[in-house]
């Protein structure tokens, strides 16, 4: 037996039951046909465009970018759960 490669990052991964409608799973099957991809690429690729069409970026994240452009309120130390959930309620980006 073969010892693991140090060079190589370790991947994690964490099983996830879902369930399809049957055109989803022949959707679903047709593109692994198609691509060559396995189900679980195909999922997880889908995943990552669903977070990037809904800005994906997280409400703290948001908010410092937001903070380093316009620079940081004298209050901002004492008052910081209060811009931080500000920073959560902000409107979201919508497709139109």
């Amino acid at each position: 037996m073969s010892k693991p490669d140090p060079s190589r990052p370790k991947l994690v991964r964490e099983p996830v039951q879902a369930y399809l409608a049957g055109d989803d799973v022949e959707l679903l099957n047709r593109m692994t046909e198609e691509t060559g991809l396995s189900k679980a690429e195909i999922l997880r690729r889908g995943l990552r465009s669903f977070a990037a069409e809904q800005g994906g970026e997280s409400p703290m994240l948001r908010f410092m970018g937001e903070q380093d452009s316009r620079g940081w309120p004298d209050h901002a130390a004492a008052g910081h759960d209060e811009l931080l959930a500000d920073a959560y309620k902000a409107p979201r980006k919508r497709r139109k």
